[in-house]
């Protein structure tokens, strides 16, 4: 009889004979006989925090108050094995279990990530089909670009712009370092896109810098040594964000932020600065899902023929006869297609 056939003839012997005390099967419940339940843990109850920066496996979040918003009260986190690896991001509203007291040497537990409202992804190049979920729940998105030193990208800039599109989020575009080089050219190429635009200087009057973020969750994006940590120190005093050099050869920053960190702003609002890039893979993204970013381009395009690319060498793409009607202006239609060619 083979081992298999052995344990069910026990199993059936055991199922129908009465163990004693003494009996060395007394307390073994057959292993099959646990029950099973599809019920779920109900985390209902257990408090509402955001993460705020994440290090080394460690989780920093604000707990909300009872309205909703960001409170006062600090707590350290790890998460539960169950949610997997890589489970929560910064900007994630999260629940809590356990010591949420905020008390120096305690540890609470994230129990769940709630559902997100958005999510800002990047590839680590165009093959890649891996996503990289960067920050979540963001509602704006700030593209600083210096225009010297080192000089400005406009591949990662319409790359960014794409990715930004694609996660639902209204992104504003920052040209940094006006002092060393004039801003007109990349103004006359991102203002038919409708794109909101502020140019700052190092010494600059940041008001209007202030006003656009005001009451949003914004995530500073851009390339190493473009003055993101610059602004953020200057946009709240006193939290000090390292700031590096552009190397001389290379005209390439040095990484100074390690990691995201979502800081509050005087007077109302939240930014999320995030590490310098390099790099802005796009393959997780398609021209529809940027197209929806524009209403009126999007409904032009109901006139193409199916499966068309809407790029210039699109056969009777729609948006080349609008352009010949009238009711496009080319310029747009050209920043368009050259911010989704960067695809």
């Amino acid at each position: 009889m083979s081992p298999r056939a052995v344990r069910g003839a026990m199993s059936r012997d055991l199922a129908t004979r009465d163990i004693g005390e003494d009996d060395p099967m007394f307390g073994r419940p057959d292993k099959r006989s646990r029950p099973r339940t599809k019920d779920r843990p109900d985390y209902s109850s257990l408090p509402l925090a955001r993460v705020i920066t994440i290090d080394r496996g460690r989780y920093r979040c604000r707990v909300l108050d009872a309205t909703g918003n960001i409170g006062v009260l600090t707590v350290n986190a790890t998460k539960a094995r169950s949610l997997g690896r890589k489970a929560a991001i910064v900007g994630d509203v999260v629940r809590l279990d356990g010591d949420t007291s905020g008390t120096t040497g305690t540890l609470a537990r994230i129990a769940q990530v709630t559902e997100r409202t958005t999510v800002l992804r990047r590839t680590a190049d165009d093959t890649d089909p891996f996503e990289r979920p960067i920050v979540a729940n963001a509602d704006q998105l700030l593209i600083v670009a210096a225009l010297a030193d080192p000089p400005p990208r406009i591949g990662m800039i319409d790359r960014v712009l794409v990715a930004g599109f694609d996660a639902g989020l209204q992104p504003v575009l920052c040209l940094a370092k006006a002092d060393l080089a004039s801003p007109d050219t990349l103004i006359a190429l991102y203002q038919p896109l409708d794109v909101p635009i502020v140019v700052t200087e190092p010494e600059s009057d940041l008001a209007e810098v202030r006003r656009m973020l005001r009451d949003h969750v914004t995530v500073l994006v851009g390339h190493s040594g473009v003055g993101k940590s610059t602004l953020v120190n200057r946009l709240i005093p006193g939290v000090n964000r390292t700031t590096g050099l552009v190397n001389d050869v290379t005209g390439r920053g040095r990484h100074t932020s390690t990691s995201a960190i979502a800081l509050e702003l005087p007077g109302g609002g939240w930014v999320i600065d995030t590490p310098g890039v390099r790099s802005f893979g796009l393959s997780h993204v398609t021209v529809d899902g940027v197209l929806r970013a524009f209403p009126d381009l999007l409904e032009l395009t109901e006139g193409c023929p199916r499966g068309c690319a809407h790029g210039a060498e699109a056969p009777e793409c729609a948006l080349d006869e609008a352009v010949s009607s009238g009711l496009l202006a080319p310029q747009r239609l050209d920043s368009f297609r050259r911010m989704t060619a960067a695809r």
